[in-house]
């Protein structure tokens, strides 16, 4: 009998040890796709930061502007907000959670800052953001920006 309990113990350690090693991948997956956002939005590229995002029309940006529905929409949203390079300054993005909850679903916590010139001011505040694996890459299907 302690032989079989000591050998499932085994068991849900490397278990455990596996699924936590999983979810440091996943992190650092989509650590990477948000760096790349950013990376794309200081070039002045919102065409490249919008790669990331789900292309459905059930992607969910929320703002205090209310709940945008569909990739287009978002897209035109940007642009209308940010119509040039002196608009969209220079972004930073300090993660401050990314929880996994499983292969194919994680939860990003974070805030957001837009360094600009002086006449236009410079921006930050919050954002969650709902991760879906889907085609074996992780895409943002809902995002909400404060």
């Amino acid at each position: 009998m302690k032989k079989l309990l000591f050998t499932v113990m085994i068991g849900i350690i490397f278990q455990s040890a596996t699924i936590a090693q999983n979810n440091i991948s996943e992190k650092l997956a989509i650590t990477q796709v948000l760096y790349k956002q950013q990376v794309a939005w200081n070039n002045g590229s919102i065409e490249s930061f919008m790669m990331p995002y789900w292309h459905s029309d059930s992607l969910k940006f929320i703002s205090k502007k209310g709940i945008t529905y569909g990739w287009q929409n978002t897209l035109d949203n940007y642009k209308k907000s940010y119509p040039d390079t002196t608009a969209m300054g220079q972004l930073a993005f300090e993660i401050k959670s990314i929880d996994v909850f499983s292969k194919s679903s994680a939860f990003v916590i974070g805030k957001w800052f837009l360094k600009r010139e002086k006449s236009k001011g410079d921006l930050g505040g919050f954002f969650s953001l709902i991760f879906r694996k889907i085609k074996n890459k992780w895409v943002i299907v809902v995002d909400h920006t404060s």
